[in-house]
């Protein structure tokens, strides 16, 4: 357990911050789970309209340091490639 007053402090902050980075890859789970429904119904409009708005909130989560820039950048690549795919 934390004694010094900075540390009780610092323990406080990293509980927040937890709650928010939960929250925030939560939700980056939900709209790639949206595009990844679209896909396996092969319904290609939806997939692209969910791949619209799962690449901005994945690319805030890598801004904010949720995920790894990279690890996001590889999940957009991807997921787009399995909508072109479809498509074709």
């Amino acid at each position: 357990m934390a004694n010094t007053t900075s540390a009780k402090k610092a323990t406080r902050k990293m509980a927040r911050r937890t709650a928010i980075n939960k929250s925030r890859r939560s939700r980056v789970r939900g709209y790639v789970r949206k595009v990844e429904e679209a896909l396996a119904a092969g319904d290609l409009e939806q997939a692209k309209a969910a791949l619209k708005v799962a690449e901005p909130e994945l690319a805030r989560a890598a801004s904010k340091g949720v995920v790894h820039r990279n690890t996001a950048s590889r999940k957009v690549s991807r997921l787009a490639q399995r909508v072109k795919t479809l498509s074709a």
